[in-house]
């Protein structure tokens, strides 16, 4: 009989320890899963708000990848929106009277801030400012 009790035993073979067992997780992971942590990072380290912790009327600065860029007429009025996701929840950014905008596009990294809005149930920051972020790892 042992001298822990059970209940630490099972916490203890559940929780990952050691550097073998985080490249085990890591190996074990998909890509998606690992691009989404170091998403969640670089929010965490830049000092921006989660996207999944934005409300409504909330005025927020958030980072994150553009997945998707569209031009979507809203209204009659060209707006373009992308899709930012900074691996907690997506974000809609719609700029509009938009066709285009230089540095838009898929994969691209950006700080966007501003006062986001709900709208079918999506989370959406219209006209943000933003900065871009420099591509690769630089």
């Amino acid at each position: 009989m042992s001298a822990v009790p059970r209940s630490e035993k099972s916490d203890r073979a559940s929780r990952p320890s050691g550097r073998f067992r985080r490249m085990l997780d890591r190996l074990s992971s998909s890509q998606e899963d690992l691009e989404s942590e170091e998403l969640r990072e670089d929010s965490h380290a830049s000092g921006c708000t989660r996207i999944s912790e934005c409300s409504d009327r909330q005025i927020v600065k958030v980072t994150g990848t553009l997945r998707t860029v569209t031009l979507r007429p809203r209204a009659g009025v060209p707006a373009l929106e992308a899709e930012l996701f900074d691996g907690t929840a997506p974000l809609d950014v719609v700029w509009l009277g938009r066709r285009s905008i230089v540095g838009i596009e898929p994969g691209r990294k950006l700080i966007a801030s501003g006062r986001v809005a709900v709208s079918h149930g999506r989370r959406v920051l219209f006209n943000p400012k933003y900065e871009l972020r420099p591509l690769g790892k630089e």
